[in-house]
């Protein structure tokens, strides 16, 4: 499954799940309407055995127009140039705030991509948030509870989200890397 708003640059609200046809046969919806399932009786019903069984009949048609432009935009620019511009400047994030003292990237995993998470020594993610928006740096926190598997075993408290995308350039990375130097 995914979200068609991030790294697609969909509209917001939508998305998309593949679920294989045996997996399809165990999933059940979390909710029904008169589409995804039929009536077969007074108080039964059955549930469709296709995809179907997850739409809904009220349907979000700018969005799903949207989706299927974004889509075709990715397709075009090439997947994998994106995603390796992605994961390239993602690196040289990470290296450029891992260099700065006082600051630290919490990224794990072999294969790091585009959101790079960090902390500053003595200031709150939310000030260092709220300070790089003064600037009109985008940035987000991402405090424990949306990391509950993670950040707590780790002994980490709400990080910075910092997020590049394919058509971020270099001079933004260090724009960005200079606006983080300068809270210090």
């Amino acid at each position: 499954s995914g979200t068609g708003r991030k790294y697609l640059r969909g509209p917001r609200g939508t998305g998309f799940l593949y679920a294989g046809p045996r997996a399809l046969e165990r999933i059940e919806p979390p909710f029904l309407d008169l589409h995804a399932a039929e009536w077969t009786g007074a108080r039964t019903y059955e549930i469709r055995s296709d995809a179907r069984r997850f739409e809904n009949w009220e349907t979000y048609y700018a969005g799903k127009l949207g989706l299927g432009a974004a889509v075709d935009y990715a397709l075009e620019l090439g997947v994998e140039a994106t995603s390796e511009r992605i994961l390239a400047l993602g690196s040289n994030l990470r290296s450029a705030l891992d260099a700065l003292d006082g600051v630290t990237s919490h990224d794990k995993g072999e294969r790091r991509g585009g959101i790079v998470t960090f902390a500053v020594d003595g200031i709150a993610s939310e000030d260092v948030q709220a300070l790089l928006s003064a600037q009109q740096i985008n940035t987000s926190t991402s405090p424990v509870g949306h990391a509950r598997f993670d950040l707590p075993h780790r002994d980490l408290a709400t990080l910075v989200r910092a997020s590049v995308h394919y058509y971020n350039s270099e001079d933004e990375i260090d724009r960005f890397v200079g606006a983080v130097e300068r809270l210090r």
